[in-house]
């Protein structure tokens, strides 16, 4: 089952109001989900108000390998940068391990 952390719509008409939510990918927008994590007003003008992320949940979520939507690591870079930081590092990581393992594989053909 492939987890993706999204916004999840609720509201009424032309007053969206959304839930950062874990739910399975295949799901639709509005349907089951995991775990909510949080939530997102767009139209609150107060930077307060408009958005809550519990960032213990979102860290577990992460490690335990859900993928982040567009939308909601917009909304991560905004209210979470320190987890942002350490996902970007991991992926460099990640990165730097497959390219030291490619120039091996290279080396020992040579």
């Amino acid at each position: 089952m492939a987890l993706k952390i999204r916004l999840r719509q609720q509201g009424r008409t032309n007053r969206p109001f959304y839930r950062v939510v874990v739910a399975d990918a295949r799901s639709p927008r509005d349907g089951k989900y995991v775990e909510s994590l949080g939530w997102y007003n767009p139209f609150e003008s107060e930077d307060e108000k408009n958005l809550f992320l519990n960032q213990e949940r979102v860290q577990h979520w992460l490690d335990l390998g859900a993928e982040i939507s567009q939308n909601v690591e917009a909304l991560l870079h905004r209210q979470l940068p320190a987890v942002m930081k350490l996902q970007t590092e991991k992926a460099v990581a990640k990165r730097a391990k497959a390219l030291a393992k490619r120039k091996g594989r290279k080396e020992a053909k040579a």
